[in-house]
């Protein structure tokens, strides 16, 4: 997928791009979406815990469905839409019974298709949502389970797909975009295709005020401060980081420091380390 260049009839618009890609424009079903509200970075006490956030443009939440229980249901793609709040496209699933979902839409997906949700049997075609233990290995998959019938939680950014390396009895190793191989539940669902949007990473948003339209707020590096305000502060001209190792406004080491838990209870189930070079 190809990237979108603009006119420069503006300082803004000159290194703006975007990726070349046809979507559905229709309004939302009022029973699939709800008010995104924005906390901009405040915690239920009105402290600020996030910090560069804050003057978003306003938001609809859409209600995907990343559990695809509708078993054995043929759904027929209606539309591909932008969705605001993730950097993939959604697309909405239209069911034989008459019920209406969105899901995150796989590359390559086109309009008309029909899908499938199964624990048995479905093509291994891009928008299906088969368990571990039903899909060759090889294949790319995406929204895939941690916990069975929790509903996919990991890979759903756009372009992300993992790949199946292994199987046994009760687990399957799985390749995932980190370079991390890690061992699943064989009876975790996952769905068949790699996310949409894969030009997402090469776009340009061309202007300060876009950013702030997504709702980040300027940052300033902490050698730029003093040193009342941050650790990396002061000292005459453009001065570095300092002898101390890299620290956060608060003190804390950073850049590096590892913060997984040593005694975390998933440690176990990881094959191959995403560090590891070998």
């Amino acid at each position: 997928m190809a990237s979108e260049y603009y006119k420069p009839t503006t300082p803004g618009v000159r290194h703006r791009t975007r990726s070349k890609q046809k979507l559905s424009k229709t309004k939302l079903i009022k029973k699939l979406r709800r008010i995104n509200k924005n906390y901009a970075g405040r915690n239920n006490s009105g402290k600020i815990t996030i910090r560069h956030r804050g003057g978003r443009q306003k938001r609809f939440l859409r209600l995907i469905d990343f559990k695809r229980d509708a078993f054995e249901i043929p759904a027929k793609v209606n539309t591909i839409e932008y969705d605001p709040n993730r950097s993939a496209n959604i697309a909405l699933l239209h069911y034989q019974n008459g019920d209406k979902r969105y899901i995150i839409a796989p590359d390559g997906l086109k309009i008309g298709q029909t899908v499938i949700s199964s624990k048995e049997n479905a093509e291994i075609e891009p928008g299906n949502t088969l368990p571990l233990n039903k899909i060759p290995v090889g294949t790319p998959i995406h929204n895939l389970e941690l916990t069975p019938g929790k509903g996919g939680q990991i890979i759903r950014s756009a372009g992300a797909a993992a790949y199946i390396q292994d199987k046994e009895d009760r687990f399957v190793s799985i390749k995932l975009p980190s370079g991390e191989t890690r061992r699943f539940p064989a009876i975790s669902m996952a769905t068949i295709g790699q996310v949409s949007n894969p030009d997402h990473k090469n776009r340009k948003l061309g202007k300060a005020g876009r950013r702030r339209l997504m709702g980040w707020r300027p940052s300033v590096r902490g050698v730029a401060m003093h040193p009342g305000a941050h650790p990396h502060g002061g000292g005459e001209g453009r001065s570095g980081i300092g002898m101390n190792s890299p620290k956060s406004p608060w003190g804390k080491r950073t850049l590096g420091k590892k913060t997984r838990k040593v005694k975390k209870y998933s440690t176990k189930d990881i094959i191959k380390d995403r560090r590891s070079k070998k």
